[in-house]
């Protein structure tokens, strides 16, 4: 087993990321903290390391159990990480799914199914109707 990883190829293997360049790009923009300080993708990680990982406005924290540089199946995660959010990040985290519904219901342009629901009360379809819409005469 390794002593040291990089911090995108791990990011990567434990799942928090979709792909290897996505964390790179990540630690780039100063979004991933090692013991509160910003680092590079080629910064190496250890066992033990607290990592950071900003998602506005959220600061989620993990402490690093275990190396790898493969990407791991989503039941072995926990032999790989442990989360250790403070209780008031996630409570902040709760707070943006509550709000992220996007926009007040009835406001603005309406939704596929508003407009579909729309459509069927203003232009009723009746069976009796022909594919034209011209009667025979």
């Amino acid at each position: 087993m390794k002593s040291e990883v990089r911090i995108d190829k791990w990011l990567w293997a434990v799942r928090l990321f979709k792909t290897r360049s996505l964390a790179a790009e990540a630690c780039k923009k100063g979004k991933i903290l090692i013991h509160g300080q910003p680092v590079k993708a080629s910064h190496s990680i250890r066992v033990g390391d607290v990592v950071g990982v900003k998602r506005n406005p959220v600061l989620f924290s993990y402490q690093v159990l275990a190396l790898t540089e493969n990407r791991l199946n989503a039941k072995l995660l926990p032999e790989y990480l442990l989360d250790v959010t403070t209780p008031d990040q996630r409570e902040l985290f709760e707070l943006g799914k509550l709000n992220s519904s996007g926009r007040i219901r009835g406001s603005g342009r309406p939704t596929k199914k508003e407009r579909r629901d729309l459509e069927d009360f203003v232009e009723p379809f009746f069976l009796d109707d022909d594919e034209d819409g011209w009667e025979d005469l």
